[in-house]
């Protein structure tokens, strides 16, 4: 059986699936530097969070909120600059917008964002990390999950990133009991437990996933 081929997600353009709108990028072209970035982008809320972070976290959180301001921008009419995303305590991003959440993920080569009425989550998960992934599967995947995989790159990389995706929906960290609670039941088309909907599809060297409960 051959490996599970999933649809392409087109970058730089704004799809909407089950609710929500997703948008990915290549980080290349969002700007290594603050000094890239259109001004004013951040508000002094954000500046402040962005100054207190390492120079690379910076172009990382930088390039993510760019991203995610664009998309609810484009759901909402509302100009990116009345676009506000704080983190929260438990480190998870928190929109000014009522009625909308939103989930961002961060690869070296690329970036995603997705807003939605209720819980979402999105992540990216490189083709080039599936041998790390699958060093590390024992600590997210179940066995029957594992064999789903067939130790493959696509499909390891979309277990990972479907795994990451529902944890961040519901705001709980990957490596705890978060992840066993989470199961999943295919992986082409992509179901898991507790009626969440799944999407994945391949955004150029990386796969990528989003959840919604």
């Amino acid at each position: 059986m051959p490996d599970a081929v999933f649809p392409a997600v087109a970058p730089g353009r704004v799809h909407h699936w089950g609710g929500a709108a997703l948008l990915v990028a290549r980080r290349a072209l969002l700007g290594a530097t603050p000094s890239w970035w259109p001004l004013p982008l951040f508000t002094p809320a954000e500046q402040q969070v962005l100054q207190g972070l390492p120079r690379w976290r910076q172009a990382e959180w930088g390039a993510g909120r760019r991203l995610a301001k664009t998309v609810v921008s484009s759901v909402t009419g509302r100009p990116v600059t009345e676009v506000e995303i704080l983190p929260r305590a438990d480190g998870s991003p928190r929109l000014s917008v009522p009625g909308l959440q939103v989930s961002i993920s961060h690869t070296a080569h690329h970036v995603a964002a997705a807003v939605a009425p209720g819980a979402v989550g999105v992540d990216l998960c490189e083709l080039s990390a599936a041998p790390s992934v699958g060093r590390a599967a024992a600590h997210v995947l179940a066995p029957a999950e594992r064999q789903l995989t067939r130790e493959s790159p696509e499909l390891l990389t979309a277990a990972w990133a479907l795994k990451e995706a529902a944890v961040k929906a519901g705001r709980q960290g990957l490596f705890c009991e978060a992840p066993r609670r989470v199961r999943i039941l295919t992986l082409n088309p992509p179901t898991l437990s507790g009626g969440r909907r799944a999407l994945v599809g391949s955004a150029g060297t990386a796969t990528l996933a989003v959840v919604l409960p």
